[in-house]
């Protein structure tokens, strides 16, 4: 209940407060990168139930001959590169805290199709809600293999605390100020989790 309630504050503080930021930056994106502004994708959410999670999109849609979309590294302009290493386009998913969907803190929300993927122990970490950053965040970020970010996940799942999100917090401020461990395309460092697990497997 505390938890909540300080997510809805500090998300709607935020929103009201980052709005100048939120409309700069929009407006760019639309400049740069061209419409939509926001990129929507249905991530599992608390008890695994899916959610439309927002942010701003980084990539083109340059597209090859045949009409398929090129691979995300091509897409990927200089501008994209600074919102993700600036973190400025996960901005949007303050209004998915503040709906309920998302919270300040907790696992990051990923695709729905590594679902099946997850261990036993792993499945732990959609009892809590999905977070705008989270242990892992702090610990490594992308640059940690899936078996070590998923165990950071399931530890904070089982031993989630305000003084623990607290100190999230903080060192979530101080990675984001030195842009740290940022992959600027999924897939740089690791390959997806279901490529992963059936490569561990085999």
């Amino acid at each position: 209940m505390i938890k909540r309630l300080f997510d809805i504050t500090a998300s709607g503080a935020a929103l009201v407060a980052l709005s100048p930021v939120l409309a700069v930056t929009a407006y760019k994106v639309k400049k740069n990168l061209g419409s939509p502004v926001l990129f929507k994708q249905t991530r599992p959410g608390l008890n695994g139930e899916p959610f439309e999670m927002l942010k701003f999109r980084s990539m083109t849609d340059a597209r090859d001959s045949e009409g398929n979309l090129l691979p995300d590294s091509e897409r990927l302009t200089n501008f994209g590169r600074f919102l993700r290493k600036s973190s400025l386009d996960e901005l949007p998913e303050l209004w998915n805290i503040f709906k309920g969907d998302m919270s300040v803190v907790g696992p990051r929300p990923l695709l729905m199709r590594y679902l099946p993927y997850y261990t036993e122990a792993e499945q732990k970490r959609h009892r809590v809600r999905p977070g705008l950053t989270g242990l892992a965040q702090v610990n490594g970020r992308n640059m940690l293999n899936w078996d070590d970010r998923l165990a950071l996940d399931t530890y904070y799942a089982e031993n989630q605390s305000l003084l623990l999100d607290a100190k999230i917090i903080l060192k979530t401020i101080l990675v984001v100020l030195n842009k740290k461990d940022i992959a600027e395309v999924p897939g740089d460092v690791f390959p997806p989790l279901d490529i992963y697990r059936k490569q561990n497997a085999s």
